[in-house]
Order: C-alpha cells, then sequence, then structure tokens
C-alpha cells in the first residue's frame, strides 16, 4: 500500500490543502538558498503548528550544518530529515543517534551504480530521483531492480503516471511537489485528485492481494 508524501508546502493555503487531502508526509524546504520553496526554520514551525496531527512533517535540507535537522527533530517540529546534499554516513548517523528519528537519504538514479549506492546507505529510507535536488523530471525505471528496503520514489510522477510508477516500483511512499502545482502554486484540486488516486490504487492492490491469497 503506498503512502503519499507531498512536498515543497510554502503558505497557510497549501497546508489547508493537504489537511483536506490527508496525505501521509508533508515535505518543507529548509533554508536551502536558490530554492524558490526554500523557508526559514522559524517559518516551518509556524506551517507545522497547523497541519493535522495524522500528517507527518518531513524537513528537506541541501548540507546543512547538522545542528539546523537536529534542533528541529529534537523539538518536535519534524518526524524526519530528509537530505538532498552530499550528507556522508557519518551525517546521516550523527542525526540518527543525537535524535532517535528517521532520515531519508535523496540518490540521483542515473546508473544502476546509483541504486546500488542507495541500497547500501544507512539511512532510514532511501529516496530514488531523478536528481538530487529534485527536477521534476522521472528517471529511468528500468535501472532499478526489486527493491527489499522501504524507499521513496520522486521524479516527474502525476496523475498520469501515478498508477504506472506504483505497478512498476512498488514504492513505499510517492513523493510529489511540481506535478501538483500550477503557476508554481500548490493546487488544491490537483492535491484532491492524486490523493484519491492513490487510494483507489490502494485499493485494488489490497483486493488483488486478497483474491490470490484465496487462490492459494
Amino acid at each position: 500500500m503506498a503512502k503519499l508524501k507531498i512536498c515543497g508546502l510554502t503558505c497557510k493555503e497549501d497546508i489547508e490543502a493537504v489537511n483536506g487531502a490527508k496525505p501521509d508526509f508533508a515535505g518543507f524546504i529548509i533554508e536551502v538558498p536558490g530554492r524558490r520553496r526554500s523557508l526559514t526554520a522559524e517559518r516551518v514551525k509556524v506551517l507545522v503548528k497547523g497541519l493535522d496531527k495524522e500528517i507527518l512533517p518531513v524537513g528537506v535540507f541541501v548540507n546543512a550544518a547538522p545542528e539546523l535537522p537536529i534542533s528541529l527533530l529534537r523539538d518536535g517540529t519534524l518526524w524526519a530529515a530528509q537530505l538532498h546534499g552530499d550528507e556522508d554516513e557519518d551525517y546521516i548517523e550523527k542525526i540518527q543517534n543525537m535524535t532517535g528519528k528517521p532520515v531519508i537519504k535523496a540518490f540521483s538514479i542515473k546508473t544502476p551504480e546509483d541504486v546500488q549506492r542507495a541500497l547500501r546507505s544507512p539511512a532510514d529510507y532511501i529516496l530514488l530521483d531523478h536528481g538530487a535536488g529534485g527536477t521534476g523530471e522521472p528517471f529511468d525505471w528500468t535501472l532499478v531492480p526489486p527493491v527489499r528496503r522501504p524507499f521513496f520514489l520522486a521524479g516527474g510522477i502525476g496523475p498520469e503516471n501515478l498508477r504506472s510508477a506504483i505497478g512498476t516500483l512498488h514504492p513505499w511512499a510517492v513523493d510529489l511537489s511540481s506535478s501538483l502545482e500550477t503557476d508554481g502554486r500548490k493546487d488544491r484540486a490537483k492535491i484532491q485528485q492524486i490523493a484519491r488516486m492513490l487510494k483507489q490504487i490502494n485499493t485494488l492492490e489490497a483486493y488483488r492481494k486478497e483474491r490470490e491469497a484465496d487462490l492459494e
């Protein structure tokens, strides 16, 4: 049953939109220079307070001083830290050891070796993407063998290929951002649409597995 993460939330209206759709995770880009969706840590604290308690907040960081994600994990602002930079194993393990909270490490997938590198990561979850900074484009899914550990799938996923993405790679969660926007802003209707689609896909998958179990 694939979970849903909606990333790049920036304002109160975005919070209201996701509260209505109830994804599993909400992502906030935190203090990343040059990223239009980047927010200060203080702004994220304010927005998270308005988030439905059933939705887990995730902070997205790029080569941040480890004290930044650690502080936001420790004070309860974030459920997990998602790393999109050159953070190494020591960095990941420092956050894990000092907070006891999950770490998601993003990997840019361009070769089979990139996938193997991701699978070796000590992070609690890995995120497979077209580009470590997020490009809004899908990567070559044929590069990914069956994955036994839970992973997030990102990069160019939208209503037109959601079913194919889940049916092909069976990710633990899908991560969407730009495909849920209109003119650079989160679109409430698109968010509702993708949440409904995923619910239908998961319902059909559960029915299929139930039927298979009955036939065994």
